[in-house]
């Protein structure tokens, strides 16, 4: 496959195109494009075949920030190249004109927006893709550039000769395609975030199903020269069994491979200056055992979450309430781990990493590994198409909305009603009301009048009766005060029909309870899996343009996430 990339469209959230960028061919239009591509229905494919165009047309999208970027082809292309330099083009954007991408900001910097799509995309082939590198090929014009930009001042063209020591600075120096040249900064710093999402399944009986943990090692490399840095991960059980546990592992072009081959868990890299992602892998976080299904009899778990779900459906006299209940564990905080490398733990002005943050108190520092803090707790939960609206919200704690256009009930806990460190207990509980029966909308039809006079059912309830028995209008205690010989009910008799018609609304308010629950956290200073940095090194003998007494600034941040990633299934 040697296909070409033919144009790049950018729409906003309106879908109206900020920018057209073609590299080769005569592409389809923008106007005559997105069409085609509403077409299909959400949630689209990222990869969409066009076949009555002319030529037939692949078409890659992306959703960022609002913003609908559309890429196309008329020849056989790898997906997955395309996929990720799309990713490539949103993370230079962010890179050189800011977060959030923004409409204006590509209107506004067209300049650079051009550069920058012409040097990663050459003629429709993908060439420099790293920020590094396009940081020496993009000319941004500064502050007084803009300033000046519209003077014509006189200028006098020098040409001035390399001096030797710059032509030797040159040849030393590493050709490294992520990293620009000439590095220099007034502070050595070097930060690693390990950050992990949570995707948990559990039973309605909360036995997990499925739990896995998706991590990225976020590293931030500000220091002159070339340095030369390895950075060590654990597990929960050390460092000997780290292959086992880490399953897709995926790194930076930086890392070398060899390496990790040859020691799991070492990390050996020269890095770009500035943010990049080191690595990422994904974790399965059930013991074999608990993942056999069938094995009923398989040990307990040891899958700990700082948060538990239960949900209760079909409760009250006829079966028209729900109950959520959701208990903050405590999580033990772990000391140790994520310092520095031996002999150099004076070098950590910033311990997040090793655990040892004091507060104001002298105690742990809140969002460090020895006291992680639980914060942005929210519950959803789905609903059906047939929930009209929830007659009754009721919680002690937090604040539940539910919107009848909306298709799920949100139930937000504050921070401050968590206690950190301590284990917590709260409960939901709502009342669903359904829509209204086939048969009264066909009643209300055929009766021009509206109020139900030329039919025998109305509310819901039949009124026609036989002489012989008693209007169904009429209470027990209508007919015990009327001297009527109809038949008296008891009140035995009462208390049965009562039951037998709370039972029938029951069974009617099944298909009104939700099937699951969702819950969303982050956990600052704590990782699902268990995986630390233990040690961040520079070496200063494999380093280039750095000095041996240099003592670079370091420091690790652990972040646990759950975007609706722990779910219960009733």
């Amino acid at each position: 496959m040697n296909g070409v990339i033919e144009a790049l469209h950018i729409f906003d959230e309106h879908n109206s195109p900020i920018l057209s960028h073609t590299y080769t061919s005569r592409p389809l239009s923008p106007s005559y494009l997105l069409p085609l591509y509403l077409e299909h229905a959400a949630p689209r494919p990222n990869l969409i075949y066009l076949p009555n165009t002319n030529p037939p047309t692949l078409v890659f999208s992306l959703k960022h920030a609002n913003l609908l970027f559309l890429l196309t082809t008329s020849s056989e292309v790898e997906p997955l190249l395309v996929l990720e330099f799309l990713h490539r083009i949103v993370d230079s954007f962010e890179e050189f004109l800011g977060t959030p991408l923004l409409a204006h900001k590509i209107e506004s910097n067209y300049d650079v927006v051009a550069q920058l799509l012409t040097e990663m995309c050459d003629a429709g082939t993908i060439n420099t893709t790293e920020p590094n590198a396009l940081r020496d090929l993009v000319e941004v014009e500064g502050f007084m550039g803009k300033l000046l930009g519209n003077l014509n001042l006189p200028t006098k063209p020098t040409f001035s000769n390399p001096s030797p020591a710059s032509l030797l600075a040159q040849q030393n120096t590493l050709a490294l395609p992520w990293r620009r040249n000439n590095v220099r900064h007034t502070q050595n710093e070097l930060y690693a975030d390990v950050i992990e999402t949570l995707s948990v399944t559990l039973a309605p009986s909360g036995r997990p199903l499925a739990a896995f943990a998706n991590g990225t090692i976020a590293f931030t490399s500000k220091v002159s020269g070339v340095p030369d840095i390895v950075v060590t991960l654990t597990g929960p059980t050390g460092k000997h069994n780290l292959g086992s546990i880490i399953d897709l592992p995926v790194f930076h072009p930086c890392v070398r491979l060899a390496k990790w081959r040859e020691q799991p868990g070492v990390l050996s890299f020269i890095p770009p200056d500035g943010r990049f992602t080191l690595a990422g892998y994904e974790v399965d976080l059930l013991p074999l055992g608990a993942r056999n299904l069938g094995n009923m009899s398989a040990p307990a778990n040891n899958l700990k979450l700082p948060v538990s779900l239960e949900i209760k459906t079909c409760l009250g006299p006829t079966g028209s309430d729900f109950e959520v209940r959701l208990t903050v564990n405590r999580i033990p905080g772990t000391g140790g781990g994520g310092g520095g490398g031996s002999g150099s733990s004076s070098n950590y002005p910033l311990s997040s990493a090793s655990g040892v943050g004091r507060g104001m108190g002298g105690g742990p520092q809140p969002g460090t590994p020895a006291f992680p803090t639980l914060q942005d707790l929210k519950v959803t939960v789905p609903l059906p198409a047939d929930v009209r609206n929830l007659a009754e919200i009721r919680t002690a704690k937090g604040d539940a909305t539910y919107n009848p256009g909306d298709r799920f009930l949100e139930w937000t806990i504050p921070n401050k009603d968590v206690a950190a460190g301590f284990a917590s207990h709260f409960a939901l509980r709502c009342t669903v009301v359904g829509q209204s029966s086939a048969g009264e909308d066909e009643d209300d039809n055929d009766d021009p009048t509206g109020f139900g006079f030329n039919t025998s059912s109305v509310g819901g309830r039949d009124w026609s009766y036989d002489a012989g028995e008693p209007a169904p209008y009429q209470s027990a205690s209508d007919l015990l005060s009327s001297g009527s010989g109809s038949k008296q009910l008891t009140a035995e008799q009462e208390k049965e029909e009562k039951e037998r018609r709370d039972g029938k609304l029951a069974q009617q308010n099944k298909i009104l309870m939700p099937s699951s629950a969702s819950v969303s956290f982050a956990v600052k200073g704590w990782t699902a899996s268990g995986i630390k940095v233990e040690s961040i090194v520079l070496d200063p003998r494999r380093s280039k343009g750095l000095a041996e007494t240099v003592r670079p600034f370091k420091g690790v941040k652990y972040l646990t996430v759950s975007k609706g990633g722990v779910e219960i299934r009733c």
